[in-house]
């Protein structure tokens, strides 16, 4: 399993309520158009899937980062926020 960072700017606000709660299906929050999805290929192709049938793709954006386990333990945080679970500590529920 590997973790991923999705971003994402969606113009459209019904747009961008179900691209968040798709992802929140996945993964975890961490800002509020950032998620951490702790995923295998097979379900991160079919996440993305899900997010293309989501967004306009010629007004919206979604990246896609993956998080090496090296780069996981580099990460700094600022201020408040939760920190999310570190790979093989989560828990994700896929219906």
């Amino acid at each position: 399993m590997s973790r991923f960072v999705v971003c994402y700017d969606v113009a459209n606000n019904t747009r961008r309520y179900k691209v968040a709660a798709c992802l929140d299906g996945y993964g975890d929050r961490v800002q509020g158009s950032v998620f951490e999805l702790p995923v295998n290929h097979t379900l991160l192709d079919q996440c993305l899937a899900e997010v293309s049938g989501l967004i306009n793709a010629a007004e919206d954006s979604v990246i896609v980062y993956r998080l090496c386990k090296a780069c996981e333990q580099e990460r700094v945080y600022l201020g408040v926020g939760e920190q999310v679970a570190h790979i093989g500590e989560e828990e994700v529920f896929i219906a």
